[in-house]
C-alpha cells in the first residue's frame, strides 16, 4: 500500500504497541485519524481512540464487510501484528472479500517493555531470542541460548519454565526479571533468578501481559532503571480542579510517573445577570479604565468569550495596561494575543500584586479605573489595596463558580478508604467542595496545597498538610509533590526498604512480595 489512503474502504491491521499510549506510531494514528471504524483488541487501547474523529464506531465482528461497503476500518492488535499474533485468517478475509488491507508495524512489548525496565535486549552476547510459550517450546534447545531470552504469555508457566531451562543446562543462578503491565504506570518488575523465581514470584500476584527475561543483560538494571524510578511512579494522584485547568496538571503528574485522576470540584458558569459584564466590555472599549486585571484563567476566558461575542479581538486592549496575577493567568492571556504589563515578582496573589502595583498619579495616569473582572466569591483584598493607592475599582462579576456534582462511588470510595496516594488543592474552595461533595481522604493520603490560605483551610477540616508548593503555581505544587515522593523513596532505598506508595500503608492493603 501506498502512504495515501485509497478512496475505496480498506482495512488497516495497526500494531497498538505494548502498553504507553504514547508509543504509537505516527502512520497508526494518521490511519485512526481517518478512520470509521476501530476495532479494539482490549479494552485498554480506549485512550488511543484520542486520535480518531468525532462520531467513529467501534465495532465488533465481521468488520471487512464495512470496508468492503466503502469504510476505513482500523483494526488495533497489541503489540506488533506480525509478531505472535496472527492476522492470517483476517488478512485471508480481506483477500475473499477483494478489500485492500495494510499492516502497520507496532512497537513490539520485547525490546519497549525492556527499555522501560532498564534491561538492554543484548549486552556483550550478541543474541536475542524471542518464544512465545503459548506455543510449544523446546526448553532445552532454549537453555542455549547465550544472550537474552524473552518469553511472552509464560507467566502463569513461569516457575516450571525456569526449571526446564536449568534442566537444559542453564545455571540456577541466571539471572530473571518478570515485568508486568509494560510501559505503563503499573509496570512491576521483580528480579531474580532461576533457581529462586518459585520464593520471588508466590506473592508477586502477576497477570499477563507479562513478560520473562532471562540472561545477564537482567544485572544491568540497576544502571538503567529510569521508569519505574520515577518520584512518583505508579502514585494514583488526585486532581481536584475545573477541568479545563487540571489538564496541564495531570500531564506534568504523568511525566513524574503518576497516575492522575481529574475531579472536577468547580463548575464554572456565566454570571447570572450579564448586563454588568456587558457594561465593563463596552467600557474597557471606550476607554473607561486605565488597568484590566486578572487574577485567574478563567476570568481571561469569560472577557474572551464575551469578546467573540461581540466581534471583538485582542485588539480592543490597545491602549490599556493589563496585570495578571501570575504565570498560568499570563498565559491565558497571551494565548489570547495580551502580552501582561504586569507580574507580581514574588508572591503569586492578590497581595503580591498589590505590592507591584504602582499608586495613582494624577499627572500620569489620565484615568484612574481599574476593571476587575473576577470571580462572584473573591476577596476584597485586591480592591482594598488599590482603593488604599488610589485607585477606583469596578469589580465586575465575570463568572460564578458552583460545586460540582458528586463523583462516581468507586472515586468517592478511593478517597475516603485511601486508595489515592496523594490529593492536590490548588484553592480553599478545592478543599471545601471536595469534602463536600466526596468526604475527607484518607489519613494516608499526602495532602498537597498551593498556599498558606489553602493550608488553612485543610486544616480547619481536619487535614494534615504534608506538602507546600515554595510558589502559588500548579506548576510548583506538582513539583514539590515529585520532590516530596523522590525523599521518601531514597528514605526506602537508604533503610534497606522497598519503596511504597501511600496507599500501601493502609491496613489491609494489597503488598507484594519484596
Amino acid at each position: 500500500m501506498s502512504s495515501d489512503s485509497p478512496t475505496s474502504g480498506f482495512v488497516a491491521f495497526v500494531g497498538a504497541g505494548p502498553g504507553d499510549p504514547n508509543l504509537l506510531t505516527l502512520r497508526a494514528a494518521e490511519l485512526l485519524a481517518k478512520a470509521d471504524a476501530v476495532v479494539l483488541d482490549v479494552e485498554t487501547q480506549t485512550p488511543l481512540l484520542r486520535h480518531c474523529r468525532e462520531g467513529v464506531e467501534v465495532v465488533e465482528g465481521d468488520f471487512v464487510q464495512r470496508a468492503a461497503r466503502g469504510q476505513l476500518v482500523v483494526r488495533l492488535i497489541e503489540g506488533d501484528p506480525m509478531l505472535f499474533s496472527s492476522i492470517t485468517e483476517e488478512a485471508a478475509a480481506c483477500t475473499a472479500a477483494e478489500v485492500d488491507f495494510e499492516i502497520v508495524p507496532g512497537v513490539p512489548p520485547a525490546t519497549a517493555v525492556l527499555a522501560y525496565a532498564g534491561i538492554p535486549p543484548a549486552t556483550s552476547v550478541p543474541e536475542f531470542r524471542v518464544v512465545d510459550a503459548a506455543q510449544e517450546q523446546d526448553w532445552a534447545a532454549h537453555a542455549a541460548c547465550r544472550g537474552t531470552l524473552v518469553v511472552y504469555n509464560g507467566i502463569g508457566d513461569a516457575v516450571a519454565i525456569g526449571k526446564a531451562l536449568i534442566a537444559g543446562g542453564k545455571p540456577d543462578t541466571t539471572p530473571v526479571a518478570v515485568s508486568s503491565g509494560g510501559t505503563t504506570t503499573e509496570q512491576y518488575t521483580v528480579v531474580s533468578s532461576l533457581g529462586r523465581l518459585q520464593a520471588d514470584l508466590k506473592h508477586a500476584g502477576f497477570t499477563e501481559p507479562a513478560l520473562i527475561v532471562v540472561g545477564d543483560a537482567v544485572g544491568q538494571r540497576d544502571k538503567l532503571s529510569w521508569f519505574e524510578t520515577k518520584p512518583l511512579f505508579g502514585w494514583r494522584v488526585l486532581v481536584p480542579r475545573t477541568k479545563e485547568q487540571s489538564r496541564a496538571m495531570s500531564e506534568q503528574l504523568v511525566a513524574y510517573g503518576a497516575v492522575p485522576e481529574e475531579v472536577p470540584t468547580i463548575s464554572v458558569e456565566p454570571p447570572r445577570t450579564p448586563q454588568q459584564m456587558d457594561r465593563a466590555i463596552k467600557g474597557l472599549v471606550t476607554g473607561r479604565y486605565e488597568w484590566v486585571a486578572f487574577t485567574s484563567a478563567n476570568a481571561v476566558k469569560a472577557v474572551r468569550e464575551k469578546f467573540e461575542e461581540y466581534g471583538l479581538d485582542a485588539r480592543a486592549f490597545a491602549g490599556l495596561k493589563v496585570a495578571a496575577v501570575g504565570d498560568a493567568t499570563a498565559r491565558a492571556l497571551v494565548e489570547f494575543g495580551v502580552k501582561p504589563d504586569l507580574l507580581p515578582s514574588g508572591e503569586q496573589s492578590s497581595e503580591g500584586l498589590v505590592a507591584e502595583w504602582p499608586p495613582y498619579d494624577s499627572m500620569l495616569d489620565p484615568i484612574n479605573r481599574v476593571l476587575l473582572p473576577r470571580a462572584d466569591i473573591s476577596t476584597d483584598t485586591l480592591v482594598a489595596g488599590l482603593t488604599e493607592l488610589g485607585w477606583e475599582c469596578d469589580d465586575v462579576t465575570a463568572y460564578r463558580t458552583v460545586r460540582a456534582a458528586p463523583p462516581p462511588a468507586p472515586i468517592r470510595e478511593a478517597i475516603k478508604g485511601g486508595g489515592f496516594d496523594a490529593v492536590l488543592f490548588t484553592s480553599s474552595s478545592t478543599v471545601r467542595n471536595l469534602v463536600g461533595i466526596a468526604g475527607k481522604p484518607h489519613n494516608v493520603t499526602v495532602i498537597a496545597v498551593i498556599g498558606p490560605q489553602t493550608a488553612k483551610t485543610a486544616e480547619e477540616f481536619g487535614l494534615r498538610v504534608d506538602v507546600m508548593a515554595d510558589k502559588p503555581s500548579a506548576s510548583a505544587l506538582a513539583a514539590a509533590v515529585a520532590e516530596f515522593g523522590a525523599k521518601q523513596r531514597q528514605a526506602a532505598l537508604a533503610a534497606g526498604d522497598t519503596p511504597r506508595r501511600p496507599s500501601q500503608n493502609r491496613r489491609g492493603a494489597r503488598r507484594r512480595a519484596k
